[in-house]
């Protein structure tokens, strides 16, 4: 079978029940942008693979499910038909409470490693953390994309709930990767605005 079908050459995609709509449909964004994010996670394994795999072993079996769970996601954004009432009778895969509720408890287990903090962090330290907190990003953005769908879309709310708790979970991750390496977490600090005349 080819890669290539050509069914897309005029800006036109089918999703699952096979109605077609434009490539720059909300919901083709919302779900595209979910396969972002499920590549940006997976730098993040790959990085922290090459650093230390024994000393990243759980969070790398972590992201690794939540890059399972991504596949899920889209195929519930990838599907319109979806009903309260009926979701578990329809073949598509939908996000499940469950879901949310694992990410719950691993972020429970991963602020437990770490101290609590006053104040606001900068996105950076080493660079696996980095790449965290840029993941992290992205989460929030596509948060924001599925919230605009949902306006005028029938979506599974439950991803919305799973997206906001995973951007939670990837922010934690960031500074326990930091942590597990030595690294500090980065204050940000206010700077004073001089009041200068702006000369025209």
């Amino acid at each position: 079978m080819k890669i290539y079908t050509k069914t897309g050459d005029r800006g036109e995609t089918g999703l699952i029940g096979g109605r077609r709509i434009s490539k720059g449909d909300p919901r083709i964004v919302a779900y595209g942008s979910v396969d972002e994010l499920n590549s940006s996670i997976g730098i993040s394994v790959s990085l922290l693979n090459s650093r230390n795999i024994h000393l990243f072993s759980d969070v790398i079996d972590i992201l690794k499910d939540i890059q399972n769970d991504l596949f899920v996601i889209g195929s519930d954004l990838a599907d319109p038909r979806y009903r309260e009432e009926n979701q578990r009778q329809q073949n598509t895969p939908r996000a499940q409470e469950e879901m949310v509720v694992k990410l719950e408890e691993i972020i429970d287990r991963f602020e437990a490693e770490l101290e609590p903090i006053t104040f606001f962090i900068l996105p950076g330290g080493c660079v696996e953390a980095a790449q965290v907190h840029l993941t992290r990003a992205v989460a929030r953005r596509i948060e924001t994309q599925v919230i605009l769908l949902a306006k005028n879309q029938k979506i599974n709310h439950v991803i919305l709930a799973y997206l906001n708790r995973l951007s939670d979970l990837l922010f934690v991750t960031a500074r326990l990767t930091n942590k597990r390496l030595g690294v500090k977490d980065i204050p940000w600090r206010a700077r004073s605005v001089e009041n200068k005349q702006i000369k025209t």
